[in-house]
């Protein structure tokens, strides 16, 4: 989950960019049509690199650009680890917690528990879970391979019940619940017992 000091930073950073393009058009405009110079008397008349190449030969350009280097990478740096995903969670606090103490429970194990359980349902080769922190929610996440020959309304079935005894040993109606069936590619063989 992106922190909100880092979307306010974003936010600004895009509403300073967004003033700075329009000012910069509008003063492009301006100077074509040659209304600038009515508004600023000192508007050159013809834009030239001379003033550019003037700046890279002053003796402070290598210690600014230096500088100025350090200072983007590093914000770039910020702004990257700023926006790397953090889908993982702690230990959930359940309810019943107050002041004196607190109940807590790891869960992702409880949901890849419950992946388990719903590994054992008729027509599911295999399932995974984990708790994740999906856009400020938290999400009991089970991810299930199927037989091509499953029944899949006995499989929804199944991960429908699956859920529903989560919440019921979570006890926390905020975690909502997301299970994604992949349908395996050839059918496993069962190993014949004689």
């Amino acid at each position: 989950m992106i922190k909100r000091s880092v979307l306010g930073v974003d936010r600004l950073a895009a509403f300073v960019a967004g003033l700075l393009l329009l000012a910069l058009g509008t003063a492009l405009v301006l100077w074509w049509g040659g209304w600038l110079v009515r508004l600023w008397p000192q508007a050159p008349d013809e834009l030239t690199l001379r003033t550019a190449t003037d700046a890279f030969a002053a003796p402070w350009w290598a210690g600014a650009s230096l500088v100025a280097g350090v200072v983007l990478g590093l914000l770039a740096l910020w702004w990257l680890l700023a926006h790397r995903p953090h889908r993982s969670t702690g230990p959930v606090r359940l309810q019943g917690s107050d002041g004196s103490g607190g109940l807590l429970l790891e869960g992702s194990a409880a949901v890849s528990t419950a992946a388990d359980v719903l590994e054992d349902a008729h027509g599911v080769r295999s399932a995974r879970g984990r708790l994740v922190r999906d856009r400020g929610e938290l999400v009991a996440e089970v991810s299930a391979v199927v037989e091509p020959t499953a029944d899949l309304e006995r499989v929804a079935s199944a991960a429908e019940e699956v859920l529903t005894d989560l919440a019921v040993v979570l006890g926390r109606p905020d975690i909502r619940g997301r299970v994604r069936l992949a349908v395996a590619r050839d059918v496993r063989r069962e190993a014949r017992v004689q």
